[in-house]
């Protein structure tokens, strides 16, 4: 990662957004910007959390080792969203990966301020709070999906959620720019299957392909499937 000279608004990220206005001084004066190329990593699984990082721009995919040669993607983070927070607690090693899926900068803040933000922003922390309880409620759905819901439900969820996430091009496509190797890892599959899949939904009239990128042409159709666990 390289720093990045250009200065962000104070304002925009999960942890700005619930600071009170006269610790933004504060933030400004402790943060570091990094610009990360396509595929860069932020940090990995494993290694010793030195502090929490905010997407400033770009989209990043959280993941974590599913096999020796596999991942799985646990969500994805675009502008404004915290990274390395599962890190926070006595073992301080990274429980997880996080890497850019396209040019991005993030912001950094060591793990002595952020504690201090912590303790002077009551609603940082009430916030913070609330979005460990959301992963947890999304993670224990996640695990019923991969022990119950069938690949063609979970490649369905996958596209809905993504859409819900980044919303659509104006000609209709998810928007967000995701390999099929990326796709498989967040339904949970393997490529193989994942290109099976698509293919079959394409068929039936749910999805529709322009080149890498996808539109959902039936939500109703696609809702039907998830509803299969």
């Amino acid at each position: 990662m390289k720093k990045n000279k250009a200065t962000c608004d104070a304002n925009s990220c999960f942890m700005c957004q619930n600071c009170i206005e006269e610790w933004r001084p504060a933030i400004c004066a402790n943060k570091t910007n990094y610009k990360l190329r396509k595929g860069e990593l932020i940090f990995k699984e494993g290694d010793p959390v030195t502090g929490i990082y905010f997407v400033y721009s770009g989209n990043v995919k959280v993941y974590k080792k599913w096999d020796a040669d596999k991942e799985l993607i646990l969500r994805f983070a675009k502008d404004g969203a915290i990274l390395g927070h599962r890190g926070i607690g006595d073992d301080l090693i990274y429980p997880i990966s996080a890497s850019a899926l396209e040019d991005s900068v993030v912001c950094y803040i060591d793990m002595k301020f952020f504690e201090s933000t912590l303790k002077v922003n009551n609603q940082l922390t009430f916030q913070l709070v609330n979005f460990f309880a959301n992963e947890l409620r999304v993670s224990e759905r996640r695990m019923r999906n991969l022990a119950h819901m069938p690949v063609k439900g979970r490649v369905a969820d996958a596209l809905l959620k993504l859409q819900a996430q980044f919303g659509k091009t104006d000609s209709g496509l998810i928007n967000i720019n995701l390999s099929r190797q990326d796709l498989a890892s967040y339904a949970g599959a393997t490529y193989e299957t994942v290109f099976r899949v698509i293919n079959e939904l394409v068929n039936e009239n749910c999805i529709s392909l322009t080149g890498k990128s996808i539109a959902i042409v039936n939500t109703d159709a696609l809702t039907e499937l998830t509803k299969s666990a």
